[in-house]
């Protein structure tokens, strides 16, 4: 062992990685690159990273006005938004009773869990077209958002943490006089935050970056998302704009790699605890 600390083992991984995580960066900076480009400088046979003109401004102000970027960001964060949470109430109770609560329907409803991890939103997508389309609920946030209100994923990986939790600390809150429902409240949910937010990264970038169900149920651009937004970007801009449209993605992917960036610890432990425990 060397003095500083660096063993050869340990200078073999640190490579690895850097290397792994420029390879896994390598679309983002090229993304940032070509927003920066002229239509010149990306059609050239030689691939320079650092734009030989610099085009960011005239890019990003046509990404903000051809289509209404404002309107996509904030569909995005509200349906998003309005997702997670209903997500979240809905299968922190429905985890908290399979692993802490004696029933007979608990291994059935394990069972259950696992099987809804395998239908894929492709496989109920036309019975829920059909459905809203009859009640006259396209072109609508609730389109948007009542597919996914229930996850399986989430209860699922809320299952596996509570799993863990030591059954004295809830039979202290019994004592205490608290109901199921004050120790979900007071108890389960301040000790699963990890849980909470590795589940929150998962689900927001699910369905931030959800192009699929959108493009069926929306057709009215006050309705879009981010990735329905670049879609109608490209089309308006017949689709050879790339500076102008890697500025666009880069301001729809913005949000997701800051919120990432800030919670990235809290993740990180939510998925080792979770992984740990289960």
């Amino acid at each position: 062992m060397s003095q500083n600390g660096f063993t050869f083992g340990r200078v073999v991984r640190l490579s690895i990685l850097s290397l792994g995580a420029v390879v896994f960066l390598a679309p983002y900076i090229f993304m940032i690159s070509t927003a920066g480009k002229a239509q010149s400088d990306i059609f050239t046979s030689s691939l320079n990273l650092i734009p030989q003109h610099w085009f960011y401004v005239e890019n990003f102000a046509k990404a903000w006005s051809r289509v209404h970027m404002p309107t996509l960001l904030f569909n995005g964060v509200i349906v998003c938004l309005m997702i997670l949470v209903i997500q979240v109430v809905i299968a922190i109770p429905c985890a908290y009773a399979m692993a802490k609560l004696k029933f007979r329907a608990a291994k059935a409803m394990m069972v259950l869990v696992m099987l809804g991890l395998l239908v894929p939103i492709h496989a109920t997508a036309l019975p829920l077209y059909v459905g809203f389309d009859r009640i006259g609920a396209l072109n609508s946030y609730a389109a948007l958002v009542a597919p996914f209100s229930i996850s399986v994923f989430g209860i699922f990986l809320f299952l596996q943490f509570f799993r863990a939790m030591p059954d004295d600390l809830i039979h202290a809150a019994r004592l205490d006089g608290m109901s199921e429902i004050g120790v979900i409240a007071r108890v389960i949910v301040p000790n699963a935050w990890p849980a909470i937010t590795a589940f929150s990264i998962f689900s927001v970038v699910a369905h931030w970056n959800d192009l699929y169900w959108p493009l069926i149920v929306v057709s009215n651009q006050a309705y879009a998302t981010p990735p329905l937004g670049l879609l109608y970007f490209r089309a308006a801009e017949a689709g050879d704009d790339y500076g102008a449209l890697m500025a666009a993605t880069l301001i729809i992917t913005s949000p997701l790699v800051g919120a990432f960036l800030i919670a990235q610890k809290r993740f990180v432990e939510g998925i080792t605890m979770t992984g740990l425990k289960g």
